[in-house]
């Protein structure tokens, strides 16, 4: 194969085949977490879930997570080096800083993790670990094929479009979550192929499950006059704080896990145990927190609940999710925000409609529009989130009440979180693409890469990089330009020494300097590099 991948013809072929092969695993996913549900809790039809649980022994309800939590530990701490279920925000680190390549057997793990996470009484969502699962794939064919790192993208972006789009139905969401989220921009060279792939998941999608939307609403909502607008950027206000709880709950659930486990020295394979006995603690009362939730989000987007319903679910629902992440279960967080946002918006629109009845809408608006607030913060993803409603309900006539939600949740939550989940997760780990290229491209660059070696025509001289050690001015040979750029900056010097500091018996050995010259040019070279393919 080539070096830098292959040629247009052959490349579309490729995306073509990922598209397909991505959307049958999304679609095999699915039908996994249905069988292993039906066989778990005994039901023949998994949409109603919830339901049928309240039916079950105490027992069962409590054992079922536990033995799944379990499960999900062995596999974790087998084939993980951390115990942790990769996801989006490994998908968009790969995108980012690894030419479009996830960890393909850690990734396998998740998956299979995952899956048990959701058919066992885990509370989270499939659109993760779906996304990650695609990744693999198209991981495993640009290593084949050998691609650069456009390519990679490129065919990254086809992979979770497809997976998507076959997961929720949902062909035009499926293509700008790939753009929007992953990729993280909107060049015209990725938006061809990626849109042909999102179709070819909806497609395998409607071939297994037929044409129909995730969610059925009864009748179609009307924005009952302009003069309700303004409910709906209160509304927008409301769902970013509580988009903001979400998110904050899990990283304080994660926070706590760790602490937990570390003082206490609790194997990491028994933490999902613990988790799913807390769920199933939970679910004896409340079974609306199992799974996926969509039967408690169909009930809110029709209007089924009563207030007190409403704002109940949406504590629990909250608490289950951050008990699942914190206890490394596995999932998404795209459907818990979708239910979330849903029974926040119908919540608020309970209380707001009878204030003004003869200028208000039904409250199963205020529901939609919440649903579509609460996502779009959570994902950092306005726009594909903004249609993915659309898609999931088949309802295109609220769109201005959807999108003055969404555009105030967003702008709110991106206020107190790292814009979004997933770039909050890698904030935590130190992996800074919140900021742009100009700050994670430094993290590309081994300084090795880069110096000028000691036998270098142009290096600097072996008695000055010697004298700047003793100083204390230096930098590790396996350390990034992200550890040296600082250095030049508060120091001032011309370059660094390259050294490896030995051990008691050994001296340390000098590699060569870093000259700021060079790591500048790397840098531009690279900056340029980006700017080219996000507008090509």
């Amino acid at each position: 194969m080539k070096t830098h991948g292959p040629n247009q013809i052959q490349f579309w072929f490729i995306a073509l085949a990922i598209g397909i092969a991505a959307g049958f695993a999304a679609v095999l996913f699915r039908l996994g977490i249905y069988a292993i549900q039906t066989t778990a809790y005994g039901t023949d039809d998994v949409l109603t879930l919830h339901s049928f649980a309240a039916g079950l022994a105490w027992y069962q309800i409590l054992l079922i997570p536990i033995c799944g939590g379990l499960i999900v530990g062995l596999i974790l701490d087998r084939f993980t080096d951390d115990g942790r279920v990769r996801s989006v925000a490994d998908v968009i680190e790969g995108a980012a800083l690894s030419e479009g390549r996830v960890e393909v057997r850690r990734g396998l793990a998740s998956a299979a993790a995952s899956m048990i996470t959701l058919s066992t009484g885990g509370s989270s969502g499939r659109e993760g670990p779906v996304v990650h699962l695609a990744a693999v794939i198209s991981t495993g064919v640009c290593r084949w094929i050998n691609a650069n790192g456009i390519t990679g993208r490129d065919l990254l972006g086809c992979a979770v479009a497809a997976a998507v789009s076959a997961s929720f139905n949902a062909p035009i969401a499926g293509a700008l979550f790939a753009l929007e989220v992953v990729l993280r921009h909107f060049a015209v060279h990725a938006f061809a192929p990626i849109v042909i792939a999102s179709a070819v998941g909806t497609v395998i999608n409607r071939l297994v499950f037929g044409d129909v939307t995730e969610f059925a609403l009864p009748v179609q909502n009307a924005l009952g006059f302009y003069v309700e607008l303004p409910a709906f950027l209160i509304l927008g206000l409301v769902c970013g704080l509580v988009a903001v709880a979400l998110m904050k709950a899990i990283f304080w659930a994660e926070d706590f896990g760790n602490y937990v486990q570390r003082e206490t020295g609790i194997p990491r394979y028994l933490r999902p145990a613990i988790a799913g006995a807390m769920l199933g603690a939970l679910a004896i009362w409340w079974p609306h927190i199992i799974g996926v939730g969509y039967e408690t989000t169909s009930a809110a987007l029709t209007g089924e609940l009563v207030l007190y319903e409403a704002i109940v679910f949406v504590i629990l629902k909250v608490a289950a999710v951050a008990i699942t992440m914190g206890g490394r279960m596995g999932g998404g967080v795209f459907s818990p925000s979708l239910m979330v946002g849903a029974l926040t918006g119908l919540a608020f629109g309970l209380i707001a409609t009878p204030i003004f009845p003869t200028v208000s809408g039904s409250e199963t608006l205020y529901a939609l529009a919440g649903m579509g607030a609460v996502a779009a913060a959570v994902l950092g993803a306005p726009i594909s989130t903004t249609l993915i409603v659309f898609e999931l309900t088949g309802d295109w006539q609220t769109g201005l009440a959807v999108m003055v939600a969404v555009s105030l949740s967003s702008a709110l939550s991106s206020r107190l979180v790292d814009r979004s989940f997933f770039l909050t997760q890698l904030e935590r780990r130190n992996v800074h693409l919140a900021a742009g290229p100009q700050a994670y491209l430094l993290a590309t660059f081994k300084v090795s890469s880069i110096m000028r070696a000691v036998h270098d025509k142009n290096a600097a001289s072996e008695e000055e990089c010697w004298d700047l050690v003793r100083d204390g001015v230096y930098v590790d040979g396996n350390a990034t330009l992200e550890q040296a750029m600082p250095m030049f900056e508060g120091q001032g010097h011309r370059f660094i020494p390259v050294v490896t500091l030995g051990g008691e018996d050994s001296p340390p050995e000098l590699w060569g300097a870093l000259f700021q010259v060079d790591a500048l040019r790397a840098m531009n070279r690279a900056l340029s590099e980006t700017a080219a393919e996000e507008h090509s």
